[in-house]
Order: structure tokens, then C-alpha cells, then sequence
């Protein structure tokens, strides 16, 4: 499959205009939200492949987009990018990298046999992180589910620049 042209991108169009013109407070909440992940417990670099997958399970091509674009410009390994996916068996990935896989995962996968994140899990998570970390963690999912909607339904533009990603 082709990367789009830069005229097939420019003839993109997202389903919805951008929403700060009808919500204003989209953007603080927004900022709010990077500001506080951004809190230097858990690496940008773990942020990032914790959103990636979190777009993959959900099958958002904006957020699987937005985020390998993130990490390619961090100077992350096309292989590292790529095995987000299969990061079960691809050998890319640190512990703590695989536990915040491992939790994101069990947060948007339904479990019809018990408990999502269940105590081992838990456990294992809090070897590689402490409180803080574990609550960055949390909200690092919570600010993907946040937007998680908005790709889906509104569609925004993948590739495109915030503030540039909603076209009709």
C-alpha cells in the first residue's frame, strides 16, 4: 500500500470540524492532560508506545499515526515501532516497557473471565514503577481513552499538525 500524495492528503477530510470551535475548553483540558503526564516519572518514549497501542486495539489510524510519527522523531528503531504490535515476543522492549504494554492492553481489552487488571498483573507493574509512576501510567491510558472518541468518530486528519487535522 502507497503513502497518499501530498495532494491525496490535502484532499482528506475529517467527519467533524475541529471541536475547540464549539467546545473552547477541549484545548485546556487537552493541555491539562499532556502537562500532567508530562511529569518525568514514566520516559516520553514509554507515553508514546502505550498510546501506539492503544490506537492499534481500538483500530485508530490517527492514533497509530500521530504516535509512530512521535516515536520515529524521537529516534526510536523501526523495529521497536513496528513490534508495538506483536510486543509479546519481539525482544525490543524493557520490562517496564512491556508491563505498560501489558496494562494498556488488559484496560481496552475486554475480559469476559474476570478481573482486567488483575492482582498479579498489578504486582508485576509495581516492580517497575512506583506510586507515582503507576498513577502517571493510569492517566497516560486515561488521556488515550479521552481522545480515543474523537478519532473514531470525528476522524481527524492522520498525519496532519494539531490545529490542522480537521478539514470538511
Amino acid at each position: 500500500m502507497s503513502t497518499p500524495t501530498t495532494t491525496e492528503q490535502d484532499n482528506l477530510r475529517s467527519r467533524l470540524p475541529d471541536p475547540a470551535q464549539f467546545i473552547p475548553e477541549v484545548g485546556a483540558v487537552a493541555a491539562a492532560m499532556a502537562k500532567a503526564i508530562q511529569n518525568g516519572a514514566i520516559p516520553q518514549t514509554t507515553i508514546s508506545l502505550v498510546q501506539l497501542r492503544a490506537g492499534q486495539i481500538v483500530g485508530s489510524t490517527y492514533h497509530t499515526v500521530r504516535q509512530t510519527g512521535i516515536l520515529r522523531e524521537a529516534g526510536e528503531t523501526e523495529e521497536r515501532v513496528t513490534a508495538v504490535a506483536s510486543w509479546r515476543d519481539a525482544p525490543y522492549f524493557t520490562d517496564a516497557e512491556r508491563v505498560a504494554l501489558e496494562l494498556v492492553e488488559a484496560v481496552l481489552t475486554p475480559n469476559p473471565l474476570g478481573e482486567r487488571v488483575p492482582d498479579e498483573m498489578y504486582t508485576r507493574a509495581s516492580v517497575h514503577y512506583d506510586d507515582k509512576a503507576l498513577w502517571t501510567l493510569t492517566m497516560v491510558i486515561g488521556q488515550i481513552c479521552f481522545f480515543i472518541p474523537v478519532a473514531l468518530i470525528a476522524k481527524p486528519i492522520p498525519g496532519e499538525a494539531l490545529g490542522r487535522n480537521y478539514r470538511r
